[in-house]
């Protein structure tokens, strides 16, 4: 029996943006709010929109937090957008607040001095190879949305970032984890192909 993806139900995010998009490239998948049905997935993707606090604090009304911590140390874990800035430490979002802890590093408003939020295309610069990338040239345009960014704290998990007036940690990796600032599910064919070399890692 063929596996499927979980995208994290824990009422923040465009999920079934991202359900057609992987039903569009073949990959099974299933918006899952449960522990349970969370565990018996192969691959977890945590989509999410708006504020850092708000985002922990569903996570954690909705009791998923050590399932995702547990889970991503032996599965697949694709963060969208918000849900790439919660892999981290801490956020300073409106105020200080614990991420996942998943990945060593903070977010923080971007440091440019060009008009926030980020809205639009802009081009990804290829820091490091890694999976997620596999297949795209440098200088791919995908779509954003945010102004706040994540800083890794070790610059091997940076695998590329976008020019904002500032570097912009656009995709970060670490192990089984994978993080996207942008949203490959509304980023046409580069983003699609994102989300088929997610889907090889387990495949």
């Amino acid at each position: 029996m063929p596996g499927f993806t979980a995208i994290i139900d824990y009422g923040i995010g465009n999920l079934h943006s991202v359900s057609k998009a992987l039903d569009y490239i073949g990959i099974k998948n299933r918006i899952c709010g449960t522990a349970r049905e969370i565990k018996a997935a192969d691959a977890l993707i945590l989509p999410g929109v708006g504020a850092f606090p708000d985002g922990m604090a569903a996570l954690e009304k909705a009791g998923l937090v050590e399932t995702i911590k547990s889970q991503s140390e032996i599965k697949p874990l694709l963060g969208i957008c918000l849900g790439m800035q919660l892999l981290f430490d801490k956020s300073h979002e409106l105020v200080e607040s614990a991420g996942l802890g998943l990945i060593p590093g903070t977010v923080g408003l971007i440091n440019t001095g060009l008009k926030l939020p980020q809205i639009g295309w802009n081009s990804l610069a290829i820091k490091k190879e890694n999976p997620l990338t596999r297949g795209l040239d440098d200088d791919s345009y995908v779509y954003f949305v945010h102004s706040y960014c994540a800083s890794p704290e070790n610059p091997e998990h940076i695998g590329a970032t976008c020019d904002y007036g500032a570097e912009v940690c656009a995709i970060t990796m670490r192990g089984n984890l994978f993080g996207c600032q942008f949203h490959p599910e509304k980023s046409g064919d580069v983003g699609l192909q994102i989300l088929k070399n997610f889907a090889e890692l387990y495949r």
